[in-house]
C-alpha cells in the first residue's frame, strides 16, 4: 500500500495497519526546493511540528532546542530487543559518514516507553550509540503529542507489567531547522544512503 504519487506533494495521509505505517502522498502541486534530494519522493506535508519533551539531562526542551542541524529523528524504546538498537546504530553510523564529509548533523532518540525510559535510562542508551545522539522522553502526554505530530504508531503489549514489549513504527525522519520534516528512511536504507540524502538536503538548504 506504499504509494508515492509526486515529489511535490504536500498532503500526506497516514494509515496505521497492524503497527505498520502506510504512506499515501497526494499531489497538490507547488515548487519543491528539495526535489532533487528526495529519495522517497515524499514531501513534508503534515508530518512533524513542535514538541516539548524531557532530555537525557533532565531538562525540558522543545524541538527548536534540539534540532539545530539536519537531524535524524527516531521513535523507539530502550528495552527493545533488536529493532531499536539496530536502527539507532545505523543512524549513528550515518552521522559518522556525514562527519567524514564535513557535514554537521545530529540524531534524536525519542522514547515511546516513558514508564521505563527515564532521562537516565535514555542517556545510557544514546551514550553507547553516539556522542551526538540525544535521548528524549517525557510524560505519557508529551510523548503521545510528539508521536502524533510525526504520525508514528506505538502500542504497549499486554502481559508482564515489567518486561513488556512495545509495538511501534520504525521510520527514521530527517528534520531540518526552520524547514521541518523533509524525508523519511526505511529500515533497509543503509548508513551511506542516509548520509547521501542528508548531505543533499544540507547543501540545498545552505
Amino acid at each position: 500500500m506504499n504509494k508515492i504519487y509526486s515529489a511535490t506533494a504536500i498532503g500526506l495521509v497516514v494509515a496505521m495497519l497492524g503497527g505498520t505505517a502506510a504512506y499515501v502522498v497526494i499531489n497538490r502541486g507547488g515548487e519543491d526546493e528539495f526535489a532533487s534530494c528526495r529519495s522517497s519522493a515524499v514531501a513534508g506535508g503534515d508530518i512533524g511540528g513542535d514538541f516539548e519533551l524531557v532530555s537525557e539531562t533532565g531538562a525540558t526542551v522543545t524541538n527548536a532546542d534540539v534540532i539545530t542541524s539536519p537531524t535524524l529523528v527516531y521513535f523507539g524504546y530502550t528495552f527493545c530487543p533488536d529493532v531499536c538498537p539496530l536502527d539507532s546504530a545505523r543512524n549513528a553510523e550515518a552521522l559518522d559518514v556525514l562527519a567524514e564529509r564535513g557535514i554537521d548533523a545530529g540524531a534524536l532518540f525519542i522514547s515511546i516507553d516513558p514508564e521505563r525510559d527515564t532521562p537516565e535510562v535514555v542517556a545510557e542508551f544514546t551514550d553507547v550509540m553516539h556522542p551526538k545522539m540525544i535521548g528524549l522522553t517525557g510524560s505519557p502526554e508529551q510523548v503521545k503529542a510528539a508521536s502524533q505530530a510525526y504520525k508514528t504508531y506505538y502500542k504497549k503489549q499486554t502481559g508482564d507489567p515489567e518486561y513488556y514489549l512495545v509495538d511501534h513504527s520504525t521510520f527514521t525522519y530527517l528534520v531540518l531547522p526552520e524547514k521541518g520534516f523533509v524525508e523519511f528512511f526505511r529500515r533497509e536504507t543503509t548508513p551511506e544512503q542516509i548520509a547521501d540524502t542528508v548531505a543533499c538536503y544540507a547543501n540545498a538548504s545552505s
